[in-house]
């Protein structure tokens, strides 16, 4: 993974040249895992931020807190980590500013990306500096997924799997929604593992599944990114499992998701849900090298228009180290897809609140067609207890 983190760099700093830019600031916690090779587990949202500083003909630095500065100086293959403490003067903006020139003209931020005291920061610092994007230079060459990088997301699709797997599994009259959260956790965790060693750098990369499960079931179905409760399932409770915040290995997300309904079915929620399924598969039958990714979007729409539907949402999203990349399968994206691009592709829809149709996988684009990076019954799933 170093060596390709490694080499990534030089692709961007060789367009950085190609540019003009000078210096370029990362933030994000998936920028950072994409080029520096490592991610932290303490974050912004503590106030400590940790950046990537690189400049178009030098070598990075890494600024991090000094309390993760060692798994920090594990994981990378930078060899320039400074360190900055929460009080004195060995602070992360006087970290900054060295690394940056004294005046510059322009600095090249993660316009979408950038926490707000860091953004500030540079207000400050440089208020005759022109603050650019630098998002999406990396993110077009994030479009195009190398082989080591698809290896590691059919890994991610294989934890999913037995997330899903074990969703399927603790589904029951009776038996309760946060049961089925820490059985996806335990199966996930326990995949992954199994992809790991205790040596080098993997030692450092955790095996567990975590985030608050996305999971909706009865009357709820319809209610998008609801979190898993202590409801108790029961008989015709449709029960949607979202893994988009969690089918994850090595950094690299995937989307994830089926709709299981509890021993038996209504006609108007199967009708629903086959809509869903039809529309995703319209989609995914549309893509190959060459296609827009508005028009994959339109082959899905075709489904629900036939079906008498309207749906608000966009068929898919790419997909890699982070959880939204470019381009998106939605109306007005006429990205031209490629080889080696991985999407998460979807159907969804909700009527009047109450019935919903869901499902969700990913997909990475090769030389003819799709291969599937998920795998699990695509069709109306209907528990037996």
């Amino acid at each position: 993974m170093l060596d390709e983190a490694i080499a990534r760099t030089k692709v961007l700093q060789d367009r950085m040249q190609e540019l003009g830019i000078s210096h370029a600031v990362f933030t994000s916690e998936s920028s950072i895992a994409y080029l520096a090779g490592f991610w932290g587990y303490l974050g912004i949202e503590f106030g400590r931020p940790t950046m990537l500083v690189v400049p178009a003909d030098d070598l990075p630095t890494v600024i991090t807190p000094l309390m993760e500065s060692e798994m920090v100086a594990e994981m990378t293959w930078v060899d320039d980590v400074r360190t900055w403490e929460d009080a004195g003067h060995r602070s992360w903006s006087r970290a900054l500013s060295e690394v940056l020139p004294e005046t510059p003209r322009e600095i090249w931020i993660e316009r979408s990306d950038i926490p707000a005291i860091v953004r500030n920061y540079v207000d400050e610092r440089y208020p005759s500096a022109v603050l650019k994007d630098i998002g999406p230079v990396l993110g077009a060459q994030r479009m195009i997924k190398s082989p080591l990088e698809i290896s590691v997301m059919k890994q991610a699709g294989e934890v999913a799997a037995a997330m899903m797997a074990a969703a399927h599994g603790s589904l029951a009259i009776g038996a309760r929604e946060y049961e089925s959260a820490l059985a996806v956790i335990e199966a996930g965790t326990r995949r992954a593992a199994g992809f790991l060693s205790a040596k080098g750098w993997e030692r450092l990369v955790s095996p567990m599944i975590h985030n608050l499960q996305i999971l909706q079931s009865g009357r709820d179905a319809s209610m998008v990114h609801r979190r898993a409760s202590v409801k108790t399932y029961e008989r015709y409770d449709p029960v949607y499992f979202c893994f988009c915040n969690m089918a994850q290995f090595k950094q690299y997300k995937l989307g994830f998701d089926r709709m299981f309904h509890i021993v038996d079915v209504t006609d108007e929620a199967a009708q629903v849900q086959q809509a869903a399924i039809d529309a995703q598969q319209a989609a995914i039958a549309t893509i190959r090298p060459g296609v827009a990714a508005q028009d994959v979007a339109a082959a899905a729409n075709a489904v629900y228009a036939e079906r008498g539907y309207q749906t608000g949402y966009r068929t898919g999203r790419s997909i890699g180290i982070a959880y939204l990349e470019a381009p998106e399968l939605k109306a007005g994206d006429t990205t031209v897809l490629q080889p080696g691009m991985t999407f998460a592709v979807d159907g969804g829809i909700s009527i009047d609140g109450v019935t919903a149709g869901r499902i969700g996988d990913s997909i990475v684009v090769t030389e003819d067609g799709c291969e599937y990076l998920t795998d699990y019954p695509r069709q109306l799933l209907v528990t037996e207890c």
